[in-house]
């Protein structure tokens, strides 16, 4: 195989790749889960831990210091501080998935020289790789709130299982831009810094601490333009509030994901024939 030749880049060949790798990917997916806890005394314990500090560091900011509120008042009463931190989880859970595989993204590259030399290795499936991962600790922290909801509040609805649909756009358009991240990571170094700072940004700039009703009218066209706030509502609306989501905003969501996951996957096999020469 010729490393500087062109490679396949059309959507179609987004399927044939991941089916055709399906065992490496799943291979590498479960060492990289292991691996990031090895030697640690949790180990993957941490995968439950981390959510569960970062909770309760937020509920108690967000709600007792801010003073925040979801107008969640059952029967006139006070909103707990347990509703509260149930329906900020499943902010930090979409917006936990999509930094994790954006973050990694342009070091993929970088930290995997000896793939790049290796001219057999399917590289294009790095991201996809992180992307599982990702994924993986998302589960988690989806049965961390599961349990938490069970405790205080009652059985989920039905329309929880409807949370696949909500979270699969979201999971293509990060695969997508990872895609792309993994390869401007290779020629601009900056790129991982920066992405980070932009991840952080949209944490904040998403319905994720507060609902978007509180805020004036006047910003909110800003928060609905973040990519997480739709995704964000929607599983909540599924998980929390059981009801249906919005099927043909979640269309036109995966019409634009899939648009992006092809054009990351494009560029990405366009310029990975320059890789060994950065490198």
């Amino acid at each position: 195989m010729n490393p500087h030749a062109a490679q396949p880049s059309s959507l179609l060949a987004v399927g044939r790749s991941l089916w055709k790798h399906r065992q490496l990917i799943g291979q590498m997916t479960k060492r990289e889960v292991v691996g990031r806890y090895k030697g640690s005394f949790l180990g993957l314990g941490w995968s439950f831990l981390n959510p569960l500090l970062m909770l309760c560091v937020y509920t108690f900011v967000f709600s007792v210091v801010f003073k925040a509120r979801w107008g969640v008042t059952p029967e006139g009463g006070e909103e707990s501080k347990a509703m509260f931190a149930i329906v900020l989880f499943v902010g930090m859970i979409v917006h936990g998935l999509f930094a994790e595989i954006l973050n990694r993204a342009p070091g993929l590259i970088i930290g995997n020289i000896n793939y790049v030399k290796k001219v057999v290795f399917p590289l294009e499936i790095l991201p996809v790789v992180t992307a599982g991962a990702a994924l993986f600790h998302a589960l988690v922290s989806l049965s961390v709130w599961l349990l938490a909801y069970v405790v205080f509040i009652d059985v989920p609805h039905w329309h929880a299982l409807l949370l696949p649909v909500v979270m699969l756009p979201l999971l293509l358009l990060a695969l997508g831009l990872a895609w792309f991240l993994a390869s401007l990571g290779v020629f601009l170094r900056d790129v991982g810094q920066t992405i980070a700072i932009i991840t952080t940004m949209m944490m904040f700039l998403a319905p994720v601490f507060f609902p978007v009703k509180s805020l004036p009218e006047e910003v909110q066209p800003l928060i609905m333009a973040n990519p997480l706030t739709f995704i964000i509502e929607q599983a909540r609306e599924v998980l929390i509030w059981g009801r249906l989501p919005d099927f043909l905003g979640l269309l036109l969501y995966m019409a634009s994901a899939i648009v992006v996951l092809w054009a990351g996957f494009a560029w990405f096999q366009k310029t990975r024939k320059g890789f060994s020469d950065v490198l």
